[in-house]
């Protein structure tokens, strides 16, 4: 198996070790765990890689509060 190194924040090193299952557990099997997390499909088919990746990035954004209410969207819309 081959590997490669990545740059991550002190911080996220932080975050990876506190879902370590043991001490032992490698950060890539951490990071494989969180990718099953992931949907795949559903009743009409597997996700593509992009539909995947802009799940992620919606439920993020809903986390960290970058979301618009109906009537805010309304109001931009001009619909009443």
């Amino acid at each position: 198996m081959s590997y490669t190194t990545i740059q991550i924040n002190v911080h996220t090193r932080a975050e990876l070790n506190k879902l370590r299952n043991a001490l032992n557990q490698t950060y890539d099997q951490v990071l494989l765990t969180l990718l099953d997390i992931v949907p795949q499909g559903d009743d009409e088919g597997r996700y593509t890689d992009e539909f995947k990746a802009s799940l992620i990035r919606g439920m993020a954004d809903i986390k960290h509060g970058r979301t618009s209410s109906m009537s805010e969207i309304k109001d931009k819309l001009g619909i009443k």
